[in-house]
């Protein structure tokens, strides 16, 4: 875990690391004579160990406890959870890669689930020629009902391969909102018809945006639901930009719109945990040692993202995770080892002694958990 941390992303960076002094003593001092995990061990602690079914599901808990944890102190009364897939393209023939005809690559297709500040709450890792959508109720339905009994209004976004009707009566009969982007048609854009002739005279240079809320029911939906437009004219284009948003929400057209559009985020999310902690990583023949390599990855990327929220100073805490492992944990320095203490001496390029007293202070600061 740490070793990805560091940016360390396979286990054959193990062997130099497993003579790391403070590895060793992240580790244990019991193993300081004969080194940290050595590669043979945590080989097949990922293949074969952590594979087994029991395990498996014991990284999803470790996960969702480390969440909890930092929600403890979340007072906010409203949560916002996010759904994307992404593309982790595969080099051989692991197993359950397949074609996939959307990223035109041979990949993994994982789905993954985070809320507002980007922590990934859960996370399935899917063979690669499966719908974007494939499984959400797995990953999204136990969310909600976990954080309702919490009393928290759950939000839930997402792009158009989760325009399902299922997922909206699932939603609506738990109580939860929703803002989804529907594919565009000709009837949808029949109901807006007025908003797409171009403004008379000289076009604006700054975007001319147009908003309109309407009922619509498709064909497989069991009733008319709100969806939101939006249209925009941009200078220089030719035609109109346009997108349709499906919702419960009560707010207005351009609040819903903007609600949705922080969306987009996630997929930064994605992009952090992929450069990171290298959640594209899976070398592994088998499908399930991949899935324990995607989970410790997810698990990695919630300890550097809490880390940066919660005991970062506010002056470095806008750092991407990639800067923050290059400039405060991937640091020179020498470990000196006495009878009593151990001495830790650091190269003060980016960590300096102020900022590495107020991250001690800052986590010293944090709630103790339980027991």
């Amino acid at each position: 875990m740490y070793s990805r941390l560091s940016g360390y992303d396979d286990v054959n960076d193990a062997e130099p690391l497993s003579q790391d002094p403070t590895f060793r003593l992240i580790g244990s001092e019991k193993i300081w004579e004969r080194g940290a995990a050595l590669t043979s061990r945590l080989q097949s602690f990922e293949t074969e160990l952590l594979a087994q079914d029991e395990n498996l599901a014991g990284l999803d808990a470790i996960n969702r406890e480390l969440i909890e944890r930092a929600e403890s102190g979340d007072v906010a009364q409203r949560v916002v959870l996010d759904m994307d897939s992404t593309e982790i393209p595969v080099y051989g023939q692991q197993e359950h890669s397949a074609y996939n005809g959307h990223f035109e690559s041979t990949a993994y297709h994982p789905l993954l689930l985070f809320n507002r500040n980007g922590d990934c709450l859960a996370a399935e890792l899917r063979p690669g020629n499966v719908h974007s959508a494939e499984g959400w109720e797995e990953l999204l339905l136990p969310e909600i009902e976990r954080q309702q009994k919490l009393d928290k209004e759950v939000v839930f976004r997402a792009d158009a391969a989760f325009a399902r009707p299922e997922i909206y009566e699932a939603l609506e009969e738990r109580g939860a909102k929703y803002a989804i982007r529907i594919p565009a048609n000709d009837s949808l854009e029949l109901d807006i018809a007025q908003l797409l002739t171009r403004p008379v005279g000289r076009p604006s240079h700054r975007p001319v945006i147009s908003y309109k809320s309407f009922l619509y029911q498709a064909a497989s939906w069991k009733k008319a639901r709100r969806v939101v437009a939006k249209v925009e004219f941009h200078f220089g284009e030719l035609f109109p930009r346009i997108g349709f948003i499906v919702t419960n929400l009560e707010t207005d057209s351009r609040a819903v719109a903007r609600f949705y559009n922080k969306r987009g985020t996630a997929e930064q999310w994605i992009k952090e945990g992929k450069q990171a902690v290298k959640m594209t990583r899976l070398s592994c023949h088998r499908f399930r040692s991949n899935e324990v390599r995607l989970w410790l990855s997810v698990i990695a990327y919630n300890l550097e993202k809490l880390w940066r929220r919660l005991t970062l100073p506010r002056r470095i805490g806008n750092w991407s995770l990639t800067s923050l492992q290059q400039r405060l944990v991937k640091t020179g320095g020498r470990l000196v080892k006495h009878a009593r203490h151990h001495w830790l001496l650091l190269a003060k390029g980016h960590l300096t002694r102020q900022r590495f007293d107020s991250m001690l202070r800052m986590t010293a600061a944090l709630p103790r958990p339980d027991g």
